[in-house]
């Protein structure tokens, strides 16, 4: 029986090649589209929702990563279907219109990709106030920042240690309530435009 880590390895290399072969039935070389993947796809995103808890974080963290991309593609496929649909009527064009439409639809929806993957995406994020004894917290914001950096292949996490990162945030909470004169900080893990950003915000 395969183990989880080994099945969000398949899941990974299921949504790569689900989107290639879509691509390749939008642009005409596939007869149909690659629903068997999707099925694939779908029962273990339906699984691992369902036994969420038996996950440990940094699987639960990626688990979660696959299904957001899983979702941003299928809704780009869903209304890159409906164009295609929408172009099998609209036959009065003729086939050179056809074709012109075809490819500014292709173009809309790789714009509107694009657009969504650099969208800010929020990963995690935790309230502390003190740091020092919320070590469980500051242990899940650790880990959720290093896995960020891993799944957007940033390979310059060797030079943070855990209990540096742990004196970061103890020392900014701290500094942060002084200036401030607040009780909490939020601590953010985001990605915008491919890059792990690690925010700290000022909770009333």
């Amino acid at each position: 029986m395969a183990t989880v880590d080994e099945e969000l390895g398949q899941m990974e290399k299921d949504i790569r090649q689900l989107k290639i072969e879509y691509d390749q039935f939008f642009g005409g070389g596939r007869k149909r589209p690659p629903t068997e993947i999707e099925w694939r796809i779908d029962m273990l995103v339906k699984r691992y929702s369902e036994r969420g808890g038996e996950m440990k974080f940094g699987q639960r963290f990626r688990f979660n990563n696959l299904t957001q991309t899983y979702a941003k593609y299928k809704d780009i496929f869903r209304k890159r279907m409906a164009q295609r649909e929408e172009g099998k009527v609209q036959r009065h064009y003729g086939a050179a219109a056809k074709a012109i439409e075809a490819e500014r639809a292709e173009k809309e929806a790789a714009r509107k990709a694009a657009s969504k993957e650099s969208e800010e995406t929020t990963h995690f994020r935790v309230v502390c106030s003190e740091p020092e004894r919320e070590t469980e917290k500051v242990e899940q914001l650790y880990e959720a920042f290093m896995e960020a950096k891993k799944q957007m292949g940033e390979t310059t996490t060797g030079k943070l240690t855990r209990s540096g990162f742990n004196e970061f945030v103890r020392k900014k909470t701290k500094d942060l309530q002084k200036q401030k004169n607040c009780h909490e900080v939020e601590y953010v893990v985001e990605v915008t435009e491919g890059k792990v950003k690690l925010k700290a915000l000022v909770k009333a």
